[in-house]
């Protein structure tokens, strides 16, 4: 799983069909559009073994979701920070007028994050103050289980419980090829403190009762979000089998843009002017301790801000491609409900990873 991971990698660094791109959240991005992978889960469970992932996290964020939840007090209420970027970010004007806090906050400065923490904080202490601030928007969780549309027939607004038809209709017909969930709902992006990076994703089976889920994945941020990403829809892909009976078989992710981020300010214009000598250096490439030459040339050479260990994702990725992988683990889920599903039920084991490399998402 990790080596697929890898290779995914180093095509994104070396593809003739990469690009340097302006992002859109204030940091230049090397790009590769169109990947895809598969993991065959009856092997093992692929996390990522090359850094140290932390499933708490994935866990409680894929049980969020499930709950059809979009506010992020359950998220920060068991230290999951991961959807408190993009719901500061989205309710900071609304903080701001009502003078919780100053105006003129810069992203990614120093007071921004400050800031950030203090929100997570309030969240997580004030009932109240989660209420009214700590939504995200309708996402995820809003659109899997409670797709919102209005029926012209009956003159109303109608819910759909997506994962819920998904689960029933691979019991009625397991191999049928309509079993969908779609998280792109064009009447609510708008209002989401992020559109979905991860689109829809579908499931079949075959006449064994075997189970194969693929996920389309529009955005995909390949150092922080696409690991958590394939161990979050592997682990999905388990849930939706035990609900419909059945055993998993194959988890296989699609990919749109997959990209790097390249730090911000002057780090990631000299991304972008040195963007194919980058290329040249990995695809040279010839072990893999020889990836840490190239950072060692990036570091040299790329202005340093203070931020190159938060928002450089390309030296880090860099790193992680130095190491070997080490072989899959292992994953067990209670036999409960989707809906009724706690962090606790999710088991792994013979997981023996790298140690951790940090970095910060980009919001």
């Amino acid at each position: 799983m990790s080596q697929q991971y890898l290779d995914h990698s180093r095509a994104i660094l070396t593809s003739e069909r990469s690009n340097f791109k302006g992002g859109s959240k204030g940091s230049g991005i090397i790009s590769l559009f169109g990947y895809q992978n598969e993991y065959d889960l009856r092997k093992g469970y692929p996390l990522l073994t090359t850094k140290k992932m932390f499933t708490a996290s994935m866990f409680h964020e894929t049980i969020w979701f499930l709950r059809g939840d979009t506010n992020i007090k359950y998220l920060e209420d068991n230290n999951c920070p991961i959807w408190r970027p993009d719901a500061f970010q989205a309710n900071l004007p609304g903080l701001q007028k009502e003078g919780i806090f100053p105006e003129g906050i810069v992203k990614y400065s120093a007071d921004w994050d400050k800031a950030m923490q203090e929100y997570g904080q309030r969240i997580k202490e004030d009932a109240g103050f989660a209420e009214r601030w700590g939504d995200a928007g309708p996402i995820y969780g809003k659109q899997w289980r409670r797709w919102e549309y209005y029926d012209h027939d009956r003159g109303m607004f109608v819910e759909i419980d997506q994962v819920g038809q998904m689960i029933e209709g691979l019991k009625k017909n397991p191999t049928g090829k309509k079993h969908i969930v779609d998280s792109w709902n064009p009447g609510d992006t708008p209002k989401m403190s992020l559109p979905p990076c991860h689109v829809l994703y579908q499931a079949t089976a075959n006449e064994e009762g075997e189970l194969e889920l693929q996920l389309y994945q529009r955005s995909c941020d390949q150092f922080l979000g696409v690991p958590f990403n394939i161990a979050s829809y592997a682990a999905l892909t388990h849930v939706i089998a035990r609900g419909a009976g059945m055993i998993p078989k194959t988890f296989i992710h699609t990919f749109g843009d997959s990209h790097f981020y390249s730090s911000i300010g002057k780090r990631t214009l000299w991304h972008r002017d040195n963007f194919r000598e980058l290329q040249k250096r990995v695809r040279n490439v010839a072990d893999r301790e020889e990836y840490l030459e190239v950072v060692e040339w990036i570091n040299k050479n790329a202005p340093a801000d203070g931020n190159e260990e938060k928002y450089d994702h390309v030296t880090a990725i860099l790193e992680q491609m130095s190491r070997e992988p080490r072989p899959m683990p292992r994953l067990h889920i209670a036999d409960k409900p989707f809906d009724q599903l706690t962090v606790d039920d999710f088991v792994i084991e013979n997981y023996d990873p790298h140690p951790p490399i940090r970095r910060s998402m980009a919001v």
